[in-house]
């Protein structure tokens, strides 16, 4: 489970709702409160440090071809550093509502205790750093394991976003888990955005299904899907790189922003211009 701390975020106006409930009154009861524009969001100072990756993560392209609206309910799973956090919380909390869950944290085996107390750790880290960013009580940040969803959670999501995340749940078997209480969480009409590293065309699912390289073939993220009761509604290339060739001995990890090699590494200047990984964009429903 990814549990880094969120890196701080400018606060925001308060003004947060919890599931279930519609968007929040501004104080005079008269009206509600503005939903931000997300060219705004984007260009904010908060995300100096962030919008390098724009280039090869196109935010406002992602976001709309997934459906999102600043009013809605959003669960992004696995919010790791808060990169997409940076973008989707300013966004959604004014208006909407923003959710971030995890895996069960007691489900999964780990190399030692404090990788174990870092992990398990998580929510609370998670909301308390996240209501100081934006300005609001830690109880209005919802955050959770998916052994744990709140009451009422069921059937009020809009979106789920999976970003950079299925070859984890891939290889640590936690795919049915997280995708039946994506399931659960969304609305009839509710679906699951992802961006996946791409495996090249023609890849073998022993070099990049059953070995770890972070890159998946999209059949299989199909199938993982449609075995947990969806259907891919549309797919996209917004987040394409076809100077990658996916082939990497160290996988992803040895381009952009990782750089896994070291600085010493002859083709550095090669992974640089690269950039980050070829991606696939894809959108799923919930099948009849």
């Amino acid at each position: 489970m990814k549990a880094t701390l969120l890196a701080p975020i400018a606060a925001l106006a308060a003004g947060t709702a919890m599931f279930a409930m519609a968007a929040p009154a501004a104080a005079d009861g008269h009206a509600e409160t503005a939903a931000p524009a997300l060219e705004d969001v984007l260009a904010h100072e908060r995300r100096d440090g962030d919008r390098a990756r724009d280039q090869y993560r196109r935010p406002a392209e992602t976001l709309d071809f997934f459906g999102v609206e600043p009013t809605m309910t959003v669960a992004e799973y696995g919010p790791g550093g808060g990169w997409y956090t940076r973008v989707l919380a300013p966004y959604l909390m004014p208006a909407g509502q923003y959710v971030a869950f995890n895996a069960d944290s007691d489900a999964r085996t780990y190399r030692n205790r404090a990788q174990e107390a870092r992990s398990k750790g998580w929510t609370e880290r998670f909301t308390s750093g996240l209501a100081e960013a934006m300005g609001v009580e830690a109880d209005s940040v919802m955050a959770f394991e998916t052994d744990e969803m709140p009451e009422g959670a069921a059937g009020t999501v809009d979106r789920v976003l999976i970003f950079r995340s299925m070859h984890g749940l891939n290889i640590g078997n936690n795919a049915d888990e997280v995708l039946g209480a994506a399931r659960m969480m969304l609305k009839d009409d509710g679906m699951v955005g992802v961006v996946q590293h791409r495996a090249p065309e023609g890849a073998s699912y022993d070099d990049y299904g059953a070995r770890q390289r972070g890159y998946m073939r999209k059949a299989d993220v199909v199938a993982i899907f449609e075995a947990n009761g969806f259907e891919l509604a549309a797919e996209s290339e917004i987040n394409a790189n076809p100077a990658d060739p996916a082939n990497w001995e160290r996988g992803v990890w040895t381009l952009p922003p990782v750089l896994a090699t070291g600085e010493d590494d002859a083709r550095r200047s090669e992974y640089l211009a690269i950039g980050e990984s070829d991606r696939m964009t894809l959108l799923f429903r919930k099948a009849d």
